[in-house]
């Protein structure tokens, strides 16, 4: 009997831990607080500027493609708050060196795009959090903008 108790025990920790680990909370923060960051002040130089998809930007002078940044972070001993803004920054930072690349100095029309869905907000971003990984993903359009 005592067996039989344990076995229904160790069951139902497998159950609830496997349930801990495959957690994926959705989470919007704004893009402002991730520019804001003292990391984000060595990382982001100011040569790319980045505009959400329904905020306000300089008129286009000449568009130049697309592009997407996909970044992923441990989240083990981070708040969500904190492994989201760690990992837009990386996104915004790879998007940064794409943009310079093609000459460009924005990213404009950014949206989420996590798991290809579009999330679109003209303050915020789009964050998964799991039990080990946190997600970002961010897709715009390369431009030179005017002043």
């Amino acid at each position: 009997m005592k067996i039989k108790w344990a076995g229904f025990l160790l069951a139902g920790l497998v159950a609830v831990s496997g349930t801990a680990v495959a957690r994926d909370d959705v989470l919007h923060y704004p893009l402002e607080d991730v520019l804001k960051m003292p990391e984000a002040q060595g990382k982001l130089d100011g040569s790319v500027k980045f505009y959400l998809a329904g905020a306000d930007h300089p008129p286009v002078i000449r568009q130049l493609g697309s592009g997407v940044s996909n970044k992923k972070t441990n989240s083990v001993g981070k708040s969500d708050v904190g492994g989201c803004q760690w990992v837009a920054l990386s996104a915004l930072i790879a998007l940064q060196a794409s943009a310079k690349q093609r000459g460009a100095n924005a990213v404009i029309n950014l949206v989420s795009y996590y798991k290809k869905v579009e999330y679109k907000s003209a303050t915020d971003y789009e964050c998964h959090a799991g039990g080990i990984v946190v997600g970002v993903t961010l897709k715009g359009d390369y431009a030179t903008v005017g002043e």
